[in-house]
């Protein structure tokens, strides 16, 4: 696999989504959480979508339950806690694995592309790689970084 539309991945709503279809888009791929106290930057996810989408971007949230148990819910409840609480409009997506044996393959080519401080795993929840129009990794961003830092970045991106 060597870029973003070499992969597919389960949406919230239980079909498959093929990646391809982000293909000149600049997508902000993130690993997310209902209960973590990092979960306020979902507000932060949907600004940038709303700021950004008619230029080009796509942010992409992936459930994942493997910190702390952070993301206990199933599909549909946790499709309704964005909803309700952050006015999520970006596509969401079943949870997966980031990190050991049974990680998504989106996320073990993002973790090869760009290695952060744990070298190939994610550190937590929030973990954000923003995707260039190419398909191609441009950058990785801790957990903690908040979603309004990565706006030159993106408008970088989005630049024709």
């Amino acid at each position: 696999m060597t870029s973003l539309s070499d992969f597919k991945a389960t949406a919230i709503d239980g079909t498959e989504a093929d990646l391809s279809s982000y293909d000149g888009k600049v997508v902000l791929v993130v690993n997310t959480a209902s209960q973590c106290g990092l979960t306020p930057q979902y507000q932060g996810l949907q600004e940038l979508h709303e700021t950004y989408a008619d230029q080009g971007l796509v942010v992409l949230g992936f459930p994942c339950d493997q910190f702390r148990n952070q993301e206990p819910g199933d599909e549909a409840e946790i499709a309704e806690f964005c909803e309700r609480n952050y006015g999520v409009e970006f596509p969401m997506f079943a949870k997966v694995d980031v990190n050991g044996k049974g990680a998504h393959p989106l996320w073990k080519w993002l973790k090869d592309t760009k290695g952060g401080i744990l070298g190939g795993s994610i550190k937590w929840n929030f973990t954000k790689f923003l995707v260039g129009r190419d398909g191609q990794v441009i950058d990785r961003y801790a957990p903690t970084t908040e979603p309004a830092k990565l706006a030159g970045d993106i408008e970088k991106a989005l630049a024709p």
